[in-house]
């Protein structure tokens, strides 16, 4: 059975979205961020670099441990013969593979690190903090705009795109915009979560922010710092866990 490894994260929601739109039995597998369970050799065999998500499918073609949410939504699509989510060939192809490449460079990263300012507030007001909240605000009026011409981000039909940036996309209020003035996205969200298949998502990723909160709940400033990647005591002075825990729970 495939076996996804992940947490309460954006990029681990647009995998379980993905299989519930295959329709594939999997089971999911806690790994805690928060106190350094991805740096477990178990889990570092999975993925050297110590993130979630990590995809095994031990009846798949890969051979081997899948991470880098893109490259799993690839993956399943064309190891499950979805050409209606990702097109085997031609302009439709290379459109998904477009608006999927904008989501991983850009959508991801700028909101990933926005969101590390909106948790560490006395940094928010730095050069830093001012140019990640600038850049989330430009990508989402560029994807508003975007909607406006199309029902979805690659054109006419719903794809791994759309899946790749919809749990990136619900940060619009924790990042300070409203709905009512990104309308287009708003639809386009709506849009997503009326499938089917979206149904049972928020169940899985419920279970996963539970132990998230746990996690959360008996970390150190130590686990802290090496979550944020930081050394020594460059670390902020207050303690971190109800931002977290609160930011965790607006996912």
């Amino acid at each position: 059975m495939i076996k996804l490894y992940g947490c309460g994260s954006p990029n681990v929601r647009k995998v379980v979205i993905m299989l519930e739109e295959l329709g594939l039995d999997y089971e999911t597998s806690f790994v805690g961020v928060m106190n350094g369970a991805q740096f477990q050799p178990s889990f570092l065999a999975l993925n050297p670099l110590g993130r979630v998500p990590v995809l095994v499918d031990p009846d798949g073609p890969a051979g081997e441990p899948i991470f880098e949410s893109g490259a799993i939504l690839i993956y399943l699509a064309e190891a499950y013969g979805r050409q209606d989510l990702l097109p085997a060939a031609g302009r439709e192809r290379y459109a998904v593979m477009k608006w999927l490449m904008l989501q991983m460079a850009n959508i991801g990263p700028i909101f990933g690190q926005h969101n590390h300012f909106i948790i560490t507030p006395e940094h928010a007001s730095s050069y830093a903090g001012r140019r990640y909240r600038e850049q989330a605000t430009r990508l989402y009026r560029f994807l508003d705009q975007r909607l406006a011409e199309v029902p979805w981000l690659a054109g006419g039909d719903y794809s791994i795109a759309d899946i790749a940036t919809y749990p990136w996309a619900l940060y619009v209020e924790r990042h300070g915009l409203k709905w009512d003035d990104l309308p287009n996205l708003r639809t386009w969200r709506d849009r997503i979560e009326a499938r089917p298949a979206l149904g049972p998502v928020d169940a899985t990723m419920q279970r996963f922010v539970a132990d998230d909160m746990k996690d959360v709940s008996n970390a150190t400033p130590e686990s802290f710092n090496r979550f944020f990647w930081r050394e020594g005591d460059e670390g902020p002075e207050v303690d971190l866990t109800p931002m977290i825990a609160e930011h965790i729970k607006s996912r």
